[in-house]
């Protein structure tokens, strides 16, 4: 009796751990894609079109972008392979091309994007008058750069991987080479471990001249501007490194001998970070909090009125005197 109820509770808790796998990266990517939207529709509001006064917002607007596609590659595998046994990579060629070509340009991107909005704050309160790196129309070539960069490094799934076995399945690997771990050496060295150590450098400058504005009233009035959105950079920076490092380090190191369990765990919170970006804007960035809490009194009013019954007065008739 006591091992028939010991293993009815073990199923039960193997259930529930199957369930939460399955059925929270496809919550990531529904609720992820949405206050990733508004994040970016935010962003473009009337208060944040003077890029060329504050050019990070370039960059706030494309990493909003790209944390939108980057749920759509492995949280959609994990759940798909949960709920249906398949996987997008595995339904077809063009789809496994596709999706493994996403899972890394995205996130590299998403990376190397923080990267330079870093060297951006560093710079912006490093010197009084812009540098080169903090006008808009170079935020922007800085950008198409990145962009065209990674594109370069991962096109070669395009290319080579991904092929027809002769049963009909599809084979996610190369005739040509092993790509996998491979890939996920070279992701953690482009994705995590160069981005960190630059992130590091950046923001502990960008600390440090936080410290001498708050110390030297000269300069707190000419920097000031900057302070906000630099806080709240240097907070995303640390996030970035608790929550994606341990994923992406044991899915290329130790994803043989690691539990499901655990990889399933770590990649959850690897992708809960890419969901966290309007909450952290609005807890720190005192102006985007301004714009969010007027659209959204903004709606509720609009809905009020349209709920509101419309009162119509009578229209008293004009009396014309005689001429």
């Amino acid at each position: 009796m006591l091992s028939n109820s010991s293993n009815n509770a073990s199923l039960n808790s193997g259930s529930e751990q199957n369930m939460l796998v399955t059925y929270f990266p496809f919550t990531l990517v529904i609720f992820g894609s949405l206050f990733n939207l508004v994040t970016f529709g935010i962003l473009c509001r009337p208060a944040f079109r003077n890029t060329h006064k504050r050019p990070t917002i370039h960059y706030m607007r494309t990493i909003a972008i790209f944390d939108i596609l980057m749920l759509y590659g492995w949280n959609s595998d994990h759940f798909l392979s949960g709920a249906y046994g398949f996987t997008l990579s595995e339904y077809s060629v063009p789809f496994c091309k596709i999706f493994s070509f996403l899972n890394y340009f995205t996130s590299q991107v998403s990376a190397w994007l923080r990267v330079f909005i870093c060297l951006d704050r560093y710079l912006s309160l490093r010197y009084l008058h812009k540098t080169w790196f903090s006008q808009s129309k170079s935020v922007l070539i800085i950008i198409a750069c990145i962009i065209s960069v990674f594109t370069i490094i991962n096109f070669p799934f395009f290319i080579f991987v991904c092929y027809n076995n002769p049963d009909g399945t599809v084979n996610i690997g190369s005739y040509f080479y092993s790509v996998y771990p491979l890939w996920n050496y070279l992701n953690v060295g482009l994705y995590n471990c160069t981005p960190i150590i630059f992130m590091f450098i950046f923001s502990s400058g960008v600390i440090y001249y936080l410290f001498r504005i708050r110390q030297n009233s000269s300069v707190q009035n000419s920097r000031i501007q900057h302070r906000s959105i630099s806080i709240t950079l240097v907070i995303t920076t640390f996030l970035f490194v608790i929550m994606t490092v341990p994923a992406t380090i044991f899915y290329s190191v130790f994803s043989q001998t690691s539990s499901y369990i655990i990889l399933q765990l770590l990649d959850s919170i690897h992708y809960t970070y890419h969901v966290l970006s309007f909450f952290l804007y609005f807890i720190t960035f005192p102006e985007f909090r301004r714009e969010a809490l007027k659209l959204a009194t903004c709606n509720k009013r609009r809905n009020t009125q349209s709920l509101s019954p419309v009162t119509k007065f009578p229209i008293a008739p004009v009396q014309l005197d005689g001429i």
